[in-house]
């Protein structure tokens, strides 16, 4: 009883000291960089994303089942004891410290495996891409070219993509835009659909990165306008991007550059509903006036996506909101899911000089 105690003991030692190195690790951006998401990171996720393409299924959902499964167990078990009144004056000791030891290790798991990348540099920066702020006036220009970029590409044939097609033309997206930069080398892919669609557009949620497996999971219950974007997405999550603002940069770079033109359109498509809502923010004349450039087509994308959510999504979504918000601020980003929205200042900043022409 009191060796159990005292490895226990020793095992919460242990795991707080390597909680609080981590920890103090992503204090530093600079250091995470060099260390982790610019060397650890990037083998162990190959690594991950090898064992999980040996499977046809979500694998991390899996795991993710199992995990619950065995919370579940332990919670029984304990009532059991407490309804038994077989508690032992041990257990007051010895069951306090299981718990704490199995939340160090999820802590430092979820870290390890892909959490410190949220303390990495802003890859914007390491992009070359500016901060500067736009006028309401540019704002408008911004979405005056998205809403011509649509207006061009609406007259191609919508396809469904099956998901083996999503990650094939994905991966050739980011081929392509290795040979620019680096960053965006994509090796062993690991693109899965969710396990259960239906639970996940209920809460509002188009896609995830899986940490324990390292896959991208998607929702293929969306639309097919949201997929091809959704997917470069997620892949930006695999390649050690945390933030969900830089994840959408990198899904845009990938998709608006593909030689597919059903990537640039959903490329295009999710970006200009980014910019008309900060747009109906700041000038809703100007949104009045835009919206009527809008093509037919995109408009009927547009009533397509509010009909697919109006379907499945609940209140529970406005909880989680809320909840995902906080998650954000204890993930090092102070204005929560405001921080979507630097997606707009970084268009604008890499079209700049395209709106001097309009």
């Amino acid at each position: 009883m009191k060796a159990g105690y005292l490895t226990r003991s020793k095992w919460s030692v242990f795991l707080f000291v390597l909680s609080l190195l981590v920890y103090g690790i992503g204090l530093s951006s600079s250091l995470t960089e060099r260390i982790y998401s610019g060397a650890f990171y990037t083998l162990s996720s190959v690594v991950q994303r090898f064992i999980s393409a040996l499977v046809p299924f979500a694998l991390g959902d899996f795991l993710y089942l199992l995990l619950i499964l065995f919370i579940i167990r332990s919670l029984f078990l304990f009532y059991k004891k407490i309804a038994r009144k077989t508690l032992k004056r041990a257990d007051r000791i010895n069951i306090p410290l299981q718990v704490i030891n199995f939340t160090l290790i999820l802590y430092l798991l979820f870290k390890i495996l892909w959490g410190l990348n949220y303390s990495r540099p802003s890859i914007a920066l390491k992009l070359g891409i500016s901060n500067e702020k736009y006028t309401t006036a540019e704002l408008v220009q911004l979405g005056d070219l998205f809403i011509n970029k649509l207006n061009n590409l609406q007259r191609i044939k919508k396809t469904r993509y099956t998901l083996l097609e999503l990650e094939s033309k994905a991966k050739d997206g980011y081929d392509k835009m290795k040979k620019v930069n680096p960053f965006f080398n994509y090796d062993v892919p690991a693109v899965k659909a969710v396990l259960n669609s239906w639970v996940i557009t209920k809460i509002g949620i188009e896609g995830y990165y899986n940490p324990l497996s390292g896959e991208a999971n998607i929702n293929m219950r969306l639309p097919a306008v949201a997929l091809p974007f959704v997917t470069c997405h997620e892949i930006a999550h695999q390649l050690g991007i945390g933030r969900e603002d830089e994840a959408n940069l990198i899904g845009y770079l990938v998709a608006i550059n593909s030689n597919d033109q059903n990537f640039q359109y959903s490329a295009a498509y999710a970006m200009l509903k980014s910019i008309l809502f900060e747009i109906r923010l700041k000038s809703p004349d100007d949104y009045a006036i835009l919206y009527k450039k809008i093509n037919a087509v995109t408009l009927g994308d547009f009533t397509q996506d509010r009909a697919f959510w109006m379907k499945y999504n609940n209140q529970m979504f406005n909880y989680l909101d809320v909840a995902f918000d906080r998650f954000l601020k204890l993930n090092n980003q102070r204005k929560g899911t405001d921080s979507y929205q630097d997606i707009v200042i970084w268009l604008y900043n890499i079209h700049k000089k395209e709106l001097k022409k309009l």
